[in-house]
């Protein structure tokens, strides 16, 4: 696919509509697939082409959604110019909206290309639209539309051609005759446009129109009556046109944006055991010969490096996940796990989590904030917040650092090969040396110094015959009056 000659003056994306049928408080386009909203989609394809000026056009929602735009360019280190649209209806005001912000801004698009593009329009992608663009460019067109060949064109413009293939006009679905609605090729809404052509043609169009709305496609018309061509650009891949009005729509989308990363991983080197139930963001990296168990969730910045596997049924959200780590029945957010460690099953890892190189978190363990040294182990059934813990360190069942003193938090810091029994629990803030061991259900409340043994032992104290007394015609008095022989 060739490069346009020259970078786009402009692209415009409409990002102005209501989208009530998504019968939402989130603006439609805020809506996200595979990690990023709809509009940050349409960004990144626009971005992507290196225009002089990237405009979004706003209006529902304009503070939520202007805020939601400025940020994410911020994020992606680009620049966004916002358009507001008027009171004026229709997408050729949308764009006419677009142009004036630019010469508010002092850059015009007065010459070069003009690409129109939508904010709900999440798979189309950079390389189609450098295709569109290309097109245009090489062959002198007034205005390129983008147009899709459909098995069922029902509902949509249908794309009027003349014998040597130039497009003479668009018809709606409406107003088409029936041999017209036998037409596969539809109208996607997506347009290279001449500045010039562009500009002339939207001091023309007007509102004159049963919906009273000033149309962008009544400019292809006016671009044939002064003399240009107006040709296509024509595409096999519907998915990369269609929008989504409802969560119908957007589940559809994001299943198919799903099933293409995924895909796209698997030929980069990822062994995806089950594609049905496995979801990736298009955020996330994963490296060669990773493996991702079936029933895997990966979201946000997650890293899996090389020889990792994930899963099955974990959920991973900003964690990265080192080489030849595993990775089992774990929700995990904000951490670090690192290389040949293993977590899991039935793991809760907290942000700030730190697991080093060949260190454990076991079944039924949660962590926070808690930095774990290389080949230390937390096995089983406990938790650890705000708390370091020390190279090669042994946790025992059921050890907890009491973080919270119904104030505030405070740390725990456990040394180097350190042993804990089961059930310690450490009251924080407190200190335990290298080398310390604890006993069996003890309560450190003050620090231990290096190679002591922590204890909090009461003598035991039985209380002989309390269940007959307390509980005679209990079953276990009955039991324990057999064992003592007291009954035959």
């Amino acid at each position: 696919m060739t490069t346009p000659s020259t970078r786009p003056a402009a692209v415009i994306v409409l990002a102005a509509g209501a989208g009530t049928r998504m019968k939402s408080r989130t603006p439609k386009i805020m809506h996200s697939i595979g990690g990023v909203s709809m509009i940050g989609h349409a960004l990144n394809a626009a971005r992507g082409l290196d225009p002089e000026q990237l405009v979004a056009v706003v209006r529902h929602q304009r503070e939520k959604v202007a805020e939601h735009i400025t940020g994410f360019a911020e994020d992606h280190d680009f620049q966004v110019t916002l358009a507001d649209q008027d009171d004026v209806p229709g997408t050729g005001r949308a764009v006419e909206c677009g142009l004036e912000a630019l010469t508010a801004a002092g850059t015009p698009a007065e010459y070069g290309t003009v690409v129109v593009t939508y904010g709900d329009v999440p798979l189309l992608t950079t390389e189609l639209l450098h295709e569109l663009v290309s097109t245009h460019e090489d062959q002198g067109n007034a205005v390129t539309v983008l147009t899709a060949l459909l098995e069922d064109a029902s509902g949509y413009g249908r794309i009027l051609r003349d014998e040597d293939g130039s497009v003479t006009g668009i018809v709606e679905q409406k107003d088409a005759t029936e041999e017209q609605r036998q037409i596969r090729e539809i109208n996607s809404g997506i347009y290279a446009f001449d500045a010039a052509v562009l500009t002339r043609a939207l001091a023309q169009v007007t509102t004159d129109n049963a919906q009273g709305e000033k149309y962008l496609t009544d400019v292809l018309s006016l671009a044939r009556q002064e003399g240009g061509r107006v040709a296509a650009v024509t595409t096999r891949d519907r998915w990369q046109v269609e929008g989504a009005n409802d969560r119908i729509q957007l589940q559809a989308l994001g299943a198919e944006l799903n099933r293409r990363i995924v895909e796209w991983q698997m030929r980069h080197g990822t062994t995806v055991i089950d594609p049905a139930t496995t979801w990736i963001d298009s955020t996330v990296i994963l490296e060669e010969d990773t493996t991702i168990l079936p029933g895997t969730q990966l979201h946000g910045r997650t890293h899996v490096e090389c020889d990792a596997v994930v899963g099955p049924d974990s959920t991973l959200t900003d964690v990265i996940v080192g080489e030849g780590a595993k990775v089992t029945r774990t929700q995990a957010e904000g951490a670090r796990i690192g290389p040949r460690a293993k977590v899991g099953p039935f793991t809760y890892i907290r942000p700030g989590t730190v697991l080093g190189e060949e260190g454990k978190i076991g079944a039924f363990y949660e962590t926070k904030n808690a930095e774990i040294g290389r080949g230390a182990k937390l096995s089983h059934l406990g938790y650890a917040g705000d708390a370091v813990i020390g190279e090669h360190t042994n946790i025992g069942c059921g050890n907890i650092t009491a973080n919270y003193d119904g104030e505030n938090k405070h740390r725990t810091v456990i040394g180097s090969h350190v042993r804990t029994s089961s059930n310690t629990v450490f009251v924080a803030p407190v200190e335990v040396g290298d080398g310390a061991y604890t006993g069996a259900g003890a309560v450190v409340r003050k620090d231990v110094p290096p190679g002591s043994l922590a204890l909090s032992v009461a003598p035991q104290r039985n209380s002989e015959g309390w269940v007959e007394q307390k509980r005679p015609d209990s079953q276990s008095a009955q039991a324990a009056q057999k064992a003592r022989g007291d009954v035959g």
